[in-house]
C-alpha cells in the first residue's frame, strides 16, 4: 500500500486537501485541481513531505485562484514538496488538462509513500 494517490477537482480538490491532511501518513502523492483547504492540514502535508502538485485554472470563478495559491505558499513555508501549475486560459476546468496530460501520471507513478521511486 505504499502507491496510493488521492486527487479530486472542485469539491473533491477541498476533499484531496482534507483527506491527506487527515491521513497524511497514507498518501505516496497527492494532486488537488482547483481545490482549497485549511492552513492546518497544509501544514500537515508539509510535515509529512508528501509531494503535491496542485493545478488551477487562472480564469477560475467557481472557486478563486487564490484558494490554491494561499495553500501553495503555505506549503512552500514549511519546506513542503510541492508543484504549482497554472493553466493561464482556463476556468473551473482545469482537470481535463490535467488528466489529458502523461506527464501527470507519470508524475504519480514516480511516488511511493515515505520516498521517491
Amino acid at each position: 500500500m505504499d502507491r496510493v494517490y488521492v486527487t479530486g477537482l472542485s469539491m473533491g480538490g477541498y476533499g484531496t486537501w482534507a483527506l491527506a491532511g487527515d491521513y497524511a501518513d497514507r498518501f505516496a502523492a497527492i494532486a488537488p485541481i482547483c481545490g482549497g483547504g485549511t492552513r492546518q492540514h497544509a501544514r500537515r502535508i508539509a510535515q509529512a513531505k508528501i509531494p503535491t502538485w496542485v493545478f488551477h485554472g487562472a480564469k477560475d470563478t467557481t472557486v478563486p485562484i487564490e484558494e490554491s495559491q494561499r495553500l501553495v505558499a503555505f506549503l512552500e513555508k514549511f519546506n513542503g514538496d510541492v508543484a504549482f501549475t497554472v493553466y493561464p486560459e482556463a476556468g473551473h476546468d482545469s482537470w481535463t488538462e490535467t488528466y489529458e496530460n502523461p506527464d501527470f501520471f507519470n508524475w504519480l507513478l514516480s511516488h511511493k509513500r515515505g520516498t521517491t521511486a
